[in-house]
């Protein structure tokens, strides 16, 4: 039963990219539905469990929470851009990477020349194969810029900083349940506060701020899904189930979204995720 459990981030994070861009609105509407959405299963889960939590660990959930709304406003923004074909390889790539590095340089997780030369090769092909997913054939006219991929990955240090704080010892013994209320609280709050000043109260008018609430449903399903999967089969294991969900929303991107890719490009966006799911299965065992 665990590991069925483990398996629904996977596919709830596949999904959600898949039917925001199908709902549409801009990357600030559909962050705040996902907030909401997020919201509404975490207070459910609160009422039910009830998890104690004290009022600084709430408040640094809550800050947790803020950073990783900005990381979810530049991957929509950037599935506008490049599509989600192009876009979930290369944040995903992002992620493992900025996560591993954290992981390694503070909190010391890899010890050993074993551990070092492994987990850096497996570093090197979600590297490549993050590269391989974006590579587009000249003749399309469709190439990736550089500045798109610079501009996610720049946002990405919001996921990346969202993922670090449960690992500072502040958080580090909290309940799992427990910190997972403030921190949808944190992201409908980031973004709220970024559409006040970026647009004014009238955004809270928009459609699009509230039609993207099932997005936000199934990503809070899929981060409470995750916290009792981690519990039943372990982190490494959980974080492993959790990565295919790069393999769901690339491919629902080019079948269901209908974005276009040549043969070409197809060969090297399948050999590209390969490496990518190959090399976040090494890291977890580095």
């Amino acid at each position: 039963m665990g590991y069925v459990i483990a398996l629904i981030p996977a596919l709830c994070w596949g999904v959600m990219p898949l039917i925001s861009t199908k709902v549409g609105g801009s990357s600030s509407n559909q962050v705040f539905g996902i907030g909401l959405g997020a919201l509404i299963v975490s207070t459910i889960s609160m009422v039910i469990i009830r998890p104690s939590i004290g009022l600084i660990p709430f408040l640094v959930a809550v800050l947790s929470g803020a950073c990783w709304s900005v990381g979810q406003f530049g991957q929509f923004a950037s599935m506008k851009k490049i599509g989600v074909s192009n876009t979930m390889p290369l944040s995903t790539a992002f992620q493992l990477i900025g996560n591993t590095l954290i992981g390694v340089c503070i909190f010391h997780e890899w010890q050993g020349s074993k551990q070092l030369i492994l987990g850096f090769f497996a570093l090197a092909l979600v590297i490549v194969g993050a590269m391989l997913t974006s590579i587009t054939d000249k003749s399309s006219g469709k190439l990736v810029a550089a500045k798109d991929v610079v501009f996610l990955l720049l946002t990405t240090i919001g996921y990346v900083i969202y993922s670090a704080f449960p690992r500072f010892p502040i958080l580090a013994h909290a309940d799992s349940v427990a910190i997972y209320l403030p921190e949808t609280i944190g992201i409908l709050l980031g973004v709220t506060i970024y559409q006040l000043i970026t647009e004014g109260p009238k955004v809270f008018k928009q459609r699009g701020q509230y039609a993207n609430i099932l997005s936000g449903l199934l990503w809070g399903i899929a981060g409470l899904s995750y916290i009792f999967g981690a519990r039943a089969i372990g982190i490494t294991v959980a974080f492993i189930f959790s990565q295919l969900n790069v393999i769901l929303s690339t491919l629902g991107g080019i079948y269901v979204l209908h974005e276009q890719k040549s043969p070409f490009e197809m060969r090297y966006t399948m050999i590209g995720l390969l490496l990518v799911v190959i090399g976040a299965v090494m890291t977890a065992f580095a």
